[in-house]
């Protein structure tokens, strides 16, 4: 349990960090989304820029079966390599992102 709850707090301070990189002219803002109970943590942008909407998810982090799974990578950072950073082991993050016959030639967990 508490390296579940470590984790959470790894992936809030992750994303956390993150939405502080939004513009102060622009009417997007950044938020994060924390659901705790179901272990979904994402980070979006909302809002108008040159009269267009804006809306989209740019972080999206799930935990499973003890596992980060990063569903979604919309930057240019390498978020599992921050992950192993904070502390967390290779074998611990999965990239949800690339089709599970991928997974194996990362160096991160296949599922």
């Amino acid at each position: 349990m508490a390296k579940l709850e470590e984790y959470r707090n790894y992936i809030k301070q992750l994303l956390t960090g993150y939405s502080q990189y939004e513009k102060s002219d622009s009417e997007v803002e950044a938020q994060t989304i924390f659901d705790t109970e179901h272990d979904h943590y994402q980070l979006v942008y909302v809002g108008w820029e040159n009269k267009r909407r804006v809306y989209g998810s740019v972080l999206h982090l799930d935990i499973k079966n003890g596992k980060i799974w990063i569903q979604h990578n919309g930057t240019e950072a390498n978020i599992g390599d921050e992950l192993v950073a904070l502390g967390v082991s290779k074998q611990d993050i999965v990239l949800g992102f690339h089709a599970p016959y991928k997974r194996q030639f990362t160096d991160f967990a296949v599922g």
